[in-house]
């Protein structure tokens, strides 16, 4: 008879400390948030630094906040939700797809980087205008101070839902 020892692989995973706070996981984080890792080997000294739970090494991420900002609308809608909704892009209108990079600065006001992507120009004035309306957010926080958020992408296709048809090619030849 053979006796398998499996391991599981959470066990060699190295402690992962967000902002002082443990987490199971840091693929998640958006790589605009972060400020800096730092990355601790398994030996003595981590253990010592950080406990037990260090003992396969510690990663340490500082984020540029240590709260996001928040966008809270009386309704209780997400932003999404929100500019969805403001666009007011009907059932009978063509599909459409828009990519929007955008931030918060300090006072909450949202801030637009870059258009990356429009397929139709009367969904972007929509959009537009409903960004220019938008309430303020709570801005992102580091030690209780108001900070410009890192980079954020809204991506909608309207109606939602739907699907962009392909694109067609003309192929002279």
């Amino acid at each position: 008879m053979v006796v398998v020892s499996v391991l599981k692989l959470s066990a060699q995973e190295p402690l992962y400390l967000v902002n002082g706070e443990r987490r199971e996981e840091i693929e998640t984080i958006d790589p605009e948030h972060i400020e800096r890792i730092e990355q601790f080997p398994a030996d003595e000294q981590t253990i010592a630094r950080f406990g037990p739970e260090a003992g396969n090494g510690a990663v340490v991420v500082t984020l540029k906040f240590d709260r996001a900002p928040r966008f809270n609308h009386p309704e209780g809608w997400s932003f999404a939700e929100y500019i969805t909704r403001e666009a007011d892009w009907q059932e009978n209108d063509l599909t459409a797809r828009i990519a929007i990079r955008y931030h918060i600065s300090e006072e909450g006001i949202l801030e637009v980087d870059k258009i990356l992507e429009a397929t139709d120009k009367r969904l972007l004035r929509r959009i537009e205008k409903a960004l220019e309306e938008c309430p303020r957010w709570e801005p992102a926080q580091k030690e209780n101070r108001p900070v410009k958020s890192a980079s954020y992408v809204l991506r909608l296709t309207l109606p939602e839902g739907r699907e962009l048809p392909p694109e067609r090619y003309i192929i002279i030849r």
